[in-house]
């Protein structure tokens, strides 16, 4: 388990941001390692914040991450060998895919409830 805990802050133009903070009175950040892929990811930044015991981290979304498919980030405390946060990407086919087979099955479930509402003031008139 780490000493540290990692909450999403916000990800916005292509960089995913966070605040990393220290559960023991740690005065230096874990080496934070991101992966997509298996591979790591450039340009993480970690900088310490106001408050001690708490940096912000900086992951930038790399130009060959965008495009169809999912796409998983993990983070991780390298030192700890344990995974502090991730965040997912989904675009394209396979979430175009994912909206028309919500959208079919909705219809349905519309036609079957306007089916039964006319049967139902038929049988009320």
């Amino acid at each position: 388990m780490s000493a540290y805990s990692l909450t999403k802050t916000r990800f916005r133009e292509g960089l995913w941001e966070g605040l990393l903070v220290a559960e023991t009175g740690a005065t230096a950040p874990p080496e934070i390692g991101v992966t997509l892929n298996d591979r790591p990811v450039r340009g993480v930044t970690v900088i310490k914040a106001a408050e001690e015991g708490r940096w912000a981290v900086e992951i930038p979304v790399p130009v060959e991450a965008v495009g169809d498919g999912v796409q998983t980030f993990l983070i991780t405390d390298t030192a700890a060998e344990v995974t502090l946060d991730s965040f997912t990407m989904i675009a394209g086919e396979p979430l175009g895919e994912d909206i028309r087979a919500e959208m079919a099955l909705l219809r349905a479930e519309l036609d079957m409830l306007k089916r039964a509402f006319r049967r139902h003031c038929l049988e009320t008139t």
